[in-house]
C-alpha cells in the first residue's frame, strides 16, 4: 500500500496543481507514447558518445515507475527509476523520485519530494517539470488536426518547428507534400519570466513566427549551451516594427551538470535536453527551418486550415493582380493606414518612394512562387506571407523575397508592414 500512498500524494502534487486528472488509463497513454519518439530524419552523422541515441526515452521510464506504484508493484517501480538514473545519473527529477522509493522501503511517504531539509524552491522547481511532462503524455497532437498557426510552406522546407510555452513542449512538423504530419515532441524550458519578450533583459521568451539562422556546434560554446545551439532571427521585422528589442535568442542544450532544466528557468531561449537538442540539431536547415513560438498552440480541423490557407494565398494573389495593374487606387486600397515599415515609415512616406517606381514600369508581369504562410501566433487576425517575387519587364525580370503582414481591420485584410528580404 505505500506504494500507492505515494503514487496519490504524486496525483494531488503533481495533477491538481495543474488542473489535470491522473485517471487508470495511464497505461494506455505510455503505451501511446512509447509509439511517438521516432526523430526527423536525421543528416549522416555520428553522434558524439554522450549524446548516443539509443538510450531508453527517460519520460517513458517515468511513467513506467508511475505504473508500477498504482499496481502497487514497489519493487518493479524501483527497479524502473534505478534504470532510469542509471542511465541519465543528472536527472533530477528522477533522482528526487528514487529517493522518495528508497524511502518508502522504510517509512511511509505522503508527499511528493520528500528530501529532508530540501530547499522548497528547487523541490517546486521539480514539481513543475514533473507536471509538465505529465501533462504532455495526456495531451498528444490529434493526428486529425492540424496547428492553426502552419498554413503553408515551402516544398524544400522539410520541417517546422513549434513551441508551446504552456505545456513546455516544442513539435516537430514534417512537411509531405503540402500536408503537415505530427513526427515528434520534446520537453522544453523558456524564459524564467515567461513570454511575451519586449526588450533586452526581461527574461521572457518572444511570441511571433522566426527561423534558424545557423547551426553552433557545442564544441564551439561553453558548456551551458551543451549539444549546440540554433540561433533564431529575434527581433523579426514585425518586433522592431512594434519597438521590441533584445537579442540572442536561441534553442540550446543544457550544461553537463544537469540532464534538463525547469519550464521556467531561462534568460529567455528554449531550452532542451542534450539528446533532444542533438536529434533536432541534425534535422534543422539554417535560413529554412521556421520556429513558431506561441503561448499555447490551437489544434483546428483539416477544413478550418484549408480555409485559412486559401484565404492566405488569394489576398496574395488579388495584391499581385492590383501591383500589376499599376494603379495607385487599387494598390493603396491594399494598404492599412495604421502602415507600419520596419524602418519606421508610415504609409504615405513609404508607398510614395514605392509608387514613384511603380509608375515609370511598363508591361509589368508579376508572378508569386515559393510562397509559406503563417497565422501569428496567439491571433486569427494578422498573417505573415513570405514569398519571391518574379517581376518581368520587356525581356528583364527581377526577382526579390519579400515579407508582408496582413492585419483584418474589420471585414478587410490589409497590410500592416512589407518588407524586402
Amino acid at each position: 500500500m505505500q506504494g500507492f500512498v505515494l503514487l496519490e500524494a504524486m496525483k494531488r502534487n503533481f495533477l491538481v496543481t495543474s488542473g489535470l486528472l491522473f485517471v487508470a488509463g495511464l497505461a494506455l497513454a505510455a503505451t501511446a507514447h512509447a509509439k511517438r519518439r521516432p526523430a526527423p530524419e536525421p543528416a549522416a552523422h555520428v553522434a558524439p558518445p554522450s549524446y548516443t541515441l539509443s538510450r531508453p526515452d527517460p519520460e517513458i521510464l517515468l511513467l513506467d515507475v508511475y505504473k508500477e506504484l498504482g499496481a502497487n508493484n514497489l519493487n518493479k517501480a524501483q527497479k524502473k527509476i534505478d534504470d532510469l538514473v542509471a542511465a541519465y545519473p543528472n536527472f533530477r527529477l528522477g533522482q528526487l523520485i528514487r529517493g522518495d522509493l528508497l524511502q518508502l522501503h522504510t517509512r511511509p511517504i505522503t508527499t511528493f519530494g520528500a528530501a529532508p531539509n530540501a530547499p522548497a524552491d528547487k523541490l517546486e522547481s521539480l514539481r513543475e517539470e514533473a507536471i509538465a511532462r505529465l501533462r504532455s503524455l495526456r495531451e498528444k497532437p490529434d493526428p486529425n488536426l492540424v496547428p492553426r498557426a502552419l498554413l503553408q510552406l515551402r516544398d524544400d522546407q522539410k520541417y517546422a518547428l513549434l513551441v508551446d510555452a504552456q505545456r513546455s513542449r516544442l513539435y516537430v512538423y514534417q512537411n509531405v507534400h503540402g500536408q503537415f504530419k505530427f513526427i515528434t515532441d520534446y520537453y522544453i524550458s523558456q524564459g524564467k519570466l515567461g513570454v511575451h519578450k519586449l526588450k533586452e533583459g526581461d527574461q521572457k521568451t518572444p511570441i511571433g513566427v522566426y527561423y534558424i539562422t545557423q547551426r553552433v556546434p557545442g564544441a564551439k560554446l561553453p558548456d551551458f549551451y551543451g549539444a549546440g545551439a540554433l540561433p533564431i532571427n529575434y527581433p523579426n521585422e514585425w518586433d522592431k516594427a512594434n519597438g521590441r528589442s533584445g537579442s540572442g535568442i536561441w534553442l540550446h542544450g543544457t550544461p553537463s551538470d544537469s540532464y534538463s532544466r525547469p519550464p521556467l528557468s531561462s534568460d529567455g531561449c528554449v531550452v532542451l535536453t542534450n539528446p533532444d537538442l542533438y536529434k533536432l540539431y541534425e534535422s534543422v536547415e539554417a535560413g529554412k527551418t521556421p520556429v513558431v513560438i506561441s503561448e499555447k498552440i490551437e489544434f483546428v480541423t483539416k477544413a478550418k486550415w484549408e480555409s485559412e490557407r486559401n484565404l492566405a494565398s488569394r489576398l496574395i494573389d488579388d495584391w499581385r493582380r492590383d501591383v500589376e495593374s499599376r494603379d495607385s487606387t487599387r494598390l493603396l486600397a491594399n494598404y492599412s493606414r495604421q502602415f507600419k515599415s520596419e524602418r519606421g515609415d508610415n504609409l504615405a512616406s513609404w508607398f510614395d518612394k514605392h509608387q514613384r517606381v511603380l509608375t515609370e514600369i511598363r508591361n509589368l508581369k508579376l508572378s508569386i512562387r515559393d510562397a509559406t504562410y503563417f497565422l501569428y501566433p496567439g491571433r486569427d487576425d494578422l498573417i505573415v506571407a513570405t514569398f519571391t517575387q518574379e517581376a518581368q519587364i520587356g525581356r528583364n525580370i527581377n526577382s526579390v523575397r519579400k515579407r508582408q503582414y496582413w492585419a483584418k481591420e474589420g471585414m478587410h485584410w490589409r497590410i500592416v508592414s512589407e518588407t524586402n528580404l
